[in-house]
């Protein structure tokens, strides 16, 4: 089994604690995850109802579905996924971003069980979900390999994983670092470490190694003229988003 902190970062955690109390602010630093977060969703709710056979036209379509949300923060995609029906554990290993999303959660009437803990100790408690989703944590953690293993430990036979990071070129370092955190000053300058970023191809090799089958990835890109994001088929070349399943 794991050790508890295999793939923590001390340094990682700090910065996101540093920004706790801005996770529901949408002009405040965490504005990009705010931007972006709808076609997260999309991607994550039309990857889910596909695999387990869900009518998204229906009113709770993940009812019955237990879900781990890792690096939670502060709630963004656990609140719509319990709107949803399903039974959300957000973790994170920022012990500041609990408060944060315990309270948001219980002012929207919303039952999550926020848990200041990390994959690893979860998998040594023999937690096991239906779907864990990685959204843009694995860039964040010490490991990544040892990371996406103990995400797949923490699956279901038939389990989901959803992960999405940032790619590492000449391009992401342009659009991720100078321009979110330099020029446009969305992020606090060293929220990302260029070296960290991992290609789509990366991910997949992670996956596969882990025992996982990766079965979709796409690209998230921002249109500067629209300031709106979108799903491509084919542009991966910043963020990019996979999933995978444990057969």
């Amino acid at each position: 089994m794991h050790a508890e902190t295999n793939t923590v970062d001390p340094a990682e955690v700090a910065k996101f604690e540093a920004m706790a109390a801005e996770w529901w602010d949408p002009h405040g630093k965490f504005k990009p995850l705010h931007m972006m977060n709808p076609v997260r969703l999309d991607y994550i709710t039309r990857q889910i109802a596909a695999e387990f056979g869900r009518d998204l036209a229906s009113e709770r379509p993940f009812d019955g579905l237990r879900l781990l949300d890792i690096g939670c923060g502060g709630g963004l995609l656990s609140e719509p996924m319990a709107r949803l029906g399903a039974t959300v554990i957000g973790a994170d290993a920022a012990a500041r971003n609990i408060p944060v999303a315990q309270l948001h959660a219980e002012a929207q009437g919303l039952g999550i069980d926020y848990r200041h803990t990390t994959a690893e100790a979860l998998a040594v408690a023999g937690e096991v979900f239906d779907v864990v989703l990685a959204m843009e944590i694995v860039e964040h953690v010490a490991d990544p390999q040892e990371f996406v293993t103990t995400c797949r430990e923490l699956l279901k036979p038939g389990g989901l994983m959803i992960a999405s990071t940032i790619n590492r070129n000449t391009k992401s370092f342009l659009a991720a670092i100078i321009g979110a955190e330099w020029v446009m000053r969305w992020l606090p300058k060293g929220t990302h470490d260029w070296a960290k970023f991992i290609t789509p191809d990366e991910l997949a090799g992670q996956m596969r190694k882990a025992g996982l089958d990766p079965v979709d990835r796409k690209g998230f890109v921002f249109n500067p003229v629209s300031w709106q994001w979108s799903i491509s088929d084919r542009d991966l070349s910043v963020n990019h988003v996979a999933a995978g399943l444990r057969r």
